[in-house]
């Protein structure tokens, strides 16, 4: 992407309103940028991270390109895919 460039934010009253509470930038574009029918319903198919293997969340950190992972315990792990 070129210098200056931003990719556009398809709604862009959703997205001040989360960066209002604090949300990253990254988290508040893929918040706004998702299709209607993926946000604003509680909970998923997946089950909680709680009930993961430490393997299968340190392989999710992986997949989303977290790094400097590898170290931490499962506790932790749940921190970072809540909070990245």
């Amino acid at each position: 992407m070129p210098k200056g460039k931003m990719k556009s934010i398809k709604n862009e009253a959703q997205y001040e309103a989360l960066r209002d509470k604090g949300y990253s930038k990254e988290k508040s574009a893929r918040i706004a940028n998702a299709p209607d029918t993926e946000t604003g319903k509680k909970g998923g198919k997946a089950p909680p991270y709680e009930e993961w293997t430490r393997e299968e969340l340190y392989n999710k950190t992986k997949e989303i390109g977290l790094e400097k992972v590898s170290h931490l315990k499962k506790g932790e792990l749940i921190d970072k895919l809540r909070n990245h």
